[in-house]
């Protein structure tokens, strides 16, 4: 039998119970999933916890040992204040007493560094103990030297590491007191003096004690727990076999997927799932053991076969379906009753709706159902359903007599047919305000398209005329857009250190503004529009902006447009528009899109006018090089005639200052009174090299008293101002003695300036020498005419 045949009571038990089961089903299955996973997540967190705990116990075993070495340790600072033979036999006391209290110790010793001890010590290594440890149920004490040759590994460990230590585990290598190879560990805390290192404390006991406590350990059935040290030993382990041996190499794999020794060694609590050490699958869980203050943690280890944990997880899972599948027949039952007691209403309905479904709506298609429950409901809403649409009816040939603004009244905010009926007559008055939303772009689209045709045959003229241009462009502009006043800027950057905006047209209620207005980038809206590159419209005006006046009065503008004349990225100005009307959006469009054109055209008109103005200029030079070249060909001409005549002057003024210089002594000085240049016939005068002479002064060793002082600064000063100084000097060279004139001329540049001064000096010993021989004979005459008048008398 096809479902489709079937009776809606039939259908509604055949559905309802198919979807039932497989929602119940799913559920079921699910929560049991859910549950086992949890069960199983428990069972974990249990063996955790059981790790954690059995963890701490052992740390705090742990602890308490390491605290009996460590007060110890802090008990042998007292000993500086005690000699040796007192100290000792109260510590022996003190040991005995922590043996007592502490069967499980197996032996109690210190350390203590002979370089401490001994002052004439100088080994860095070098000990001796104080060893107590347990034989045969007695306490036995011994004197020791040990590290004599060197310290050995595990000692020079403890020592180096300067704080408290936990060993690895080891069999016990001590010969006294051993009673085998038993596994140990040894708790160590340093001893310090002035932070210097002086001994330790140690203190060895055995694992056999927590091999025992491990073996005990068993939270699940098949489980088993160990004890690993620091460095991945096994410290206990049911299986003794693996005493001392690496947890690492025993699980190997796992080690390499899990780094199990170093998660140890950072006291990480951890675990994972592996079946690589046995055939079966097994949960391992880590929980870190920390031991006082050593940096050194330790791990408890606990194993639970896999199959254990899940066992409760399955049986929760077996017990949900179980529950599941009773709820399931309980379901069944109760959906067979209902589905017989909906069905009755229902064929009623049925009749009403296939009325309905013919078309057929009238008042008498009424329902009565009088059942208290959703029945009853579901008559109701078929009532109110027929009621609504008689109305609607009545809404249709309203619409359709064309009655646009006739109402309706929704059953519901989820009348589907009513809310259509309003969307219908929504569409209708959305198609007749579209119809003239269109008729408005049409006239948008005309108006612009008007425009760019004007403003296109404005900027194919006057494209030689920059302001006539500029002023056609704002005088249409503003009349198109029937503003009231605006603007054009162009960018004047004949100057490239001083760019600016020239105001080059303006344009305000049909009449031609006169203005001239320079604007720096910057400055103002209209310089912000220039350096931003960005339209700035503003309808909200300061004031004192800007004011539109005309014959009635003025006032200010309600809208303002500054836009920018771009093109290539390039601004070329800016055009500022307002109006006492707001700009709409299409013609802003319109007014960018011209300043483009615009910028265009400028660009367009400045290169023509730039490339006119360099054709002229370079007639121009072209011109003004011939006459230079003429010009140029006549100085040469007269440039050449001088040359020869200075040529010809030249040779004459050097032939006469070779004859000066081979007949005087010449030396140049220059205003400070330093040589620049001397004669060859001065420089053998004096005997001397020329690289000596230059540079030194005309006083150069010379003690002049005041009086000799101001007469000198006087002759220089003189030369100085231009006047020439004749003198004669006495000098003695080589014991020879030497009379010279001097003539010192100042020369002038061209401007009259003294640039250096010019002395010429001639030798006029000889001539001194006879007025000096004449003034003797005249003096002896004078003398003898005087000797013959006396003898006369």
């Amino acid at each position: 039998m096809k479902l489709k045949n079937l009776k809606i009571g039939q259908k509604l038990r055949f559905y309802v119970l198919a979807v039932t089961s497989i929602v119940f089903i799913a559920s079921i299955g699910y929560i049991s999933l859910k549950d086992r996973n949890r069960a199983l997540n428990d069972a974990i967190s249990l063996v955790d916890s059981y790790a954690s705990n059995y963890a701490e116990e052992i740390s705090n075993s742990f602890n308490s040992d390491l605290a009996v070495v460590r007060t110890l340790a802090h008990a042998f600072h007292v000993h500086t204040a005690l000699p040796v033979d007192e100290w000792k036999p109260l510590f022996v006391k003190m040991y005995r007493e922590v043996f007592e209290r502490n069967p499980h110790f197996y032996a109690l010793w210190d350390s203590w560094e002979y370089a401490y001890v001994d002052p004439d010590w100088e080994l860095p290594h070098g000990r001796f103990l104080n060893y107590h440890f347990r034989k045969d149920g007695q306490v036995g004490y011994q004197e020791l030297e040990r590290s004599l040759d060197g310290d050995p590994p595990l000692y020079a460990a403890a020592k180096n590491a300067g704080r408290e230590m936990v060993w690895e585990p080891y069999p016990d290598q001590l010969d006294v007191g051993a009673t085998g190879t038993t596994l140990m560990t040894t708790f160590t805390v340093p001893m310090f003096i002035n932070n210097r290192y002086i001994g330790l404390v140690g203190l060895d006991i055995t694992l056999a004690r927590l091999q025992r406590v491990i073996s005990e350990i068993q939270p699940f059935d098949e489980s088993y727990a160990f004890l690993v040290s620091h460095n991945g030993l096994y410290a206990a382990h049911p299986e003794t076999q693996f005493l001392e041996t690496s947890l690492a190499d025993n699980l190997w794999q796992d080690e390499a997927n899990h780094n199990i020794i170093q998660r140890i060694q950072r006291g990480e609590t951890f675990g994972f799932s592996s079946s690589h050490e046995k055939d079966e699958s097994f949960y391992y869980t880590f929980a870190p053991i920390f031991i006082g203050e050593t940096q050194t943690p330790w791990s408890m280890g606990i194993a639970v076969p896999a199959r254990v944990v899940e066992q409760e997880a399955a049986w929760q899972f077996f017990v949900s379906v179980i529950i599941g599948l009773i709820g399931l027949i309980i379901i069944g039952i109760v959906v067979t009753i209902l589905s017989r007691h909906i069905s009755q209403p229902i064929n009623r309905v049925t009749t009403l709706m296939q009325r309905l479904s013919k078309g057929e709506v009238d008042k008498s298609m009424h329902l009565e159902m009088k059942t208290g429950d959703e029945f009853e409901q579901m008559a109701d809403a078929f009532n109110i359903s027929i009621i609504g649409l008689n109305e609607k009816t009545q809404f249709e040939q309203k619409i359709g007599n064309g009655d646009l603004e006739a109402e309706i009244t929704l059953l519901s905010d989820n009348d589907v047919l009513g809310k259509s009926l309003i969307e219908m007559q929504n569409d209708l008055k959305k198609a007749k305000s579209e119809e003239a939303a269109r008729q408005e772009e049409n006239r948008i689209r005309r108006w612009s398209t008007e425009g760019y045709a004007r403003f296109a045959e404005i900027l194919r003229k006057n494209n030689d005329n920059l302001e006539a241009l500029a002023f056609d462009i704002i005088q249409n502009m503003v009349k198109y857009l029937e503003a009231n006043q605006g603007g054009l800027f162009i960018v004047n950057d004949e100057d490239q250190n001083d760019v600016f905006l020239e105001l080059k047209a303006c344009y305000a209620f049909d009449r031609r503004k006169f203005l001239e207005k320079k604007i720096l980038p910057g400055e103002g809206l209209v310089g912000a529009c220039y350096l931003e590159s960005k339209t700035i419209y503003m309808t909200q005006i300061p004031q004192s902006y800007i004011r539109i006046t005309s014959g009635l009065g003025d006032e200010n503008p309600a809208a303002l447009i500054i836009v920018p004349l771009i093109v290539n990225d390039e601004i070329y100005g800016v055009m500022e528009l307002a109006s006492f009307r707001e700009f709409a959006p299409y013609q802003i469009e319109f007014i960018e899109k011209i300043g483009e054109s615009v910028a265009s055209t400028i660009s367009s008109v400045k290169i023509n006018l730039k490339t006119a103005l360099l054709l002229e200029k370079s007639q121009q030079q072209g011109e003004e090089m011939k006459a230079q070249e003429e010009e140029m060909r006549q100085n040469m001409e007269e440039l050449h005639a001088t040359q020869e005549e200075m040529a010809r002057k030249t040779l004459e003024m050097e032939g006469i200052l070779n004859a000066i210089d081979a007949a005087s002594y010449v030396i140049e000085y220059d205003l400070k009174g330093e040589i620049i240049n001397i004669s060859d016939s001065y420089l053998r005068l004096i005997k001397l090299p020329k690289e000596k002479v230059i540079g030194t002064h005309h006083a150069e060793n010379i003690d002049f008293t005041a009086s000799q002082q101001e007469n000198y600064d006087r002759f220089w000063q003189d030369l100085q101002r231009g006047e020439t100084r004749n003198q004669e000097v006495r000098v003695t060279i080589e014991g020879k003695e030497l009379w010279l004139a001097e003539t010192y001329t100042p020369i002038k540049d061209a401007s009259g300036k003294v640039v250096r001064i010019y002395k010429i000096a001639n030798n006029i010993t000889d001539s001194k020498l006879e007025t000096r021989k004449l003034q003797e004979e005249n003096e002896m005459l004078r003398k003898d005419l005087a000797k013959s008048g006396n003898k006369k008398a």
